[in-house]
């Protein structure tokens, strides 16, 4: 990798580690400070003002945008605890069916949610308000808490807010018979001004979320020291710690799909996770692909900023739903020690639980599993052998791998 040569004077200098020059360039690869620039989303023309940020942070804390106003985004995405809610599934007026994703550093994510439905952080943002398990509440309920609560700050970032004050109180495209109902009883140009509203009411949800990112952790800093070639930077790590990262990037082919400084590819794959609904399992991704493609709120959407030609990801959306079925997101590994349950629907508890699920590598319930049982020449992985001893190591590295969340800090 180029910067990384041994300079002629430090040669000499003893290192308790030694890596070759290819397990550095990958241990390079992953260190925080090469997560790049937050990628600009072409379909949110406010993301980066400031009163939409300030905006989107009291929105995101407040209780009121929901059915009976005790769910906040921050009920489930909590601060405290690592802007999730350590639950197996989601908890909001009622109970859902999938793990709450943490909304940390996700902006570089071209799909969102554990099966990408969504394309945007701002159509991401939208789904829990409508949602009947979550938010639960209704779009001219919204609009109403807006106009109420929020005129002039929604004025100051976007057009004067339309009056829409002889509209229901309760109303939307989904939601109970009653508020379908109010919902079709009103005005194409109606409809269209309080969905823009509400569209809105996302894009600075998703300013203020897009500040969200990851500090250093240990494991950053034992890999700059080791570049750097600093004996005493390599004590970031003990040499338990060490001999699990030279499995998560050797044997135990953890960096196949967990890569780059925010370990993950932002791909979807099927690992043979055992479903929590064995009756009716969860089909993941091959699910969604439709939803994304038919989202009023996606990036070629009457609501979105974006010219045709800067949504490359949807107009190119992978259509396979046989190769995406039973498939999920690769989360981050950032901070994955500090929220457990584990996989889409908290199915295991403990990190040496999903260690020993990928060695075991059990016959997938739903779809083709990726990983190999040993038996099969069409598994895209190598059979995972690790001793004891190597599943605790591993799970030591990942466990320094926590670091501080920042807000509105840059890399």
């Amino acid at each position: 990798m180029p910067g990384l040569a041994e300079p002629e004077s430090d040669r000499n200098v003893h290192l308790r580690d030694t890596w070759s020059p290819a397990d550095l360039d990958v241990l390079a690869s992953l260190r925080i400070s090469q997560v790049p620039p937050t990628p600009k989303d072409p379909s949110n023309s406010v993301e980066l003002f400031p009163a939409a940020v300030d905006l989107g942070r009291r929105l995101f804390n407040d209780a009121r945008f929901s059915r009976n106003h005790t769910i906040s985004c921050a009920s489930c995405h909590d601060p405290e605890k690592q802007f999730q809610d350590g639950l197996p599934v989601g908890n909001g007026v009622g109970e859902g069916v999938r793990r709450t994703m943490p909304v940390v550093d996700v902006a570089h994510s071209p799909w969102l949610f554990w099966d990408g439905r969504k394309d945007s952080l701002w159509a991401q943002a939208l789904g829990p308000l409508e949602d009947a398990v979550e938010h639960g509440a209704n779009r001219t309920r919204y609009v109403h808490l807006m106009r109420t609560h929020y005129r002039a700050d929604y004025e100051a970032i976007f057009q004067p807010m339309p009056d829409l004050s002889r509209i229901a109180q309760d109303a939307g495209p989904v939601g109970t018979p009653d508020e379908k109902l109010a919902w079709a009883s009103m005005t194409a140009k109606e409809r269209e001004d309080v969905t823009r509203v509400f569209a809105n009411i996302g894009k600075v949800i998703a300013a203020y979320e897009k500040t969200l990112t990851y500090g250093e952790a240990p494991f950053d800093r034992y890999v700059e020291g080791t570049i750097a070639r600093v004996p005493a930077a390599q004590q970031a790590l003990t040499p338990q710690e060490v001999n699990g990262l030279r499995i998560f990037v050797g044997k135990g082919q953890c960096v196949s799909c967990h890569t780059g400084p925010l370990f993950t590819d932002q791909h979807f794959h099927n690992t043979g996770v055992p479903p929590r609904d064995s009756v009716n399992p969860d089909h993941g991704r091959a699910t969604a692909i439709d939803k994304a493609q038919k989202d009023e709120f996606n990036c070629l959407g009457p609501f979105s900023d974006a010219k045709p030609d800067q949504c490359q990801e949807l107009r190119f959306i992978t259509t396979d739903k046989t190769s995406m079925d039973g498939a999920f997101k690769t989360p981050s590994l950032r901070n994955v020690a500090l929220r457990p349950p584990y996989m889409h629907a908290g199915q295991f508890a403990s990190i040496e639980q999903v260690i020993a699920h990928y060695i075991n590598a059990p016959t997938a319930k739903v779809g083709h599993s990726e990983l190999s049982q040993g038996t099969s020449g069409h598994s895209e992985r190598q059979p995972i052998r690790l001793s004891k001893q190597e599943v605790y190591d591993l799970a030591s590295f990942l466990r320094t791998l926590s670091g501080p969340i920042l807000e509105g800090a840059k890399k």
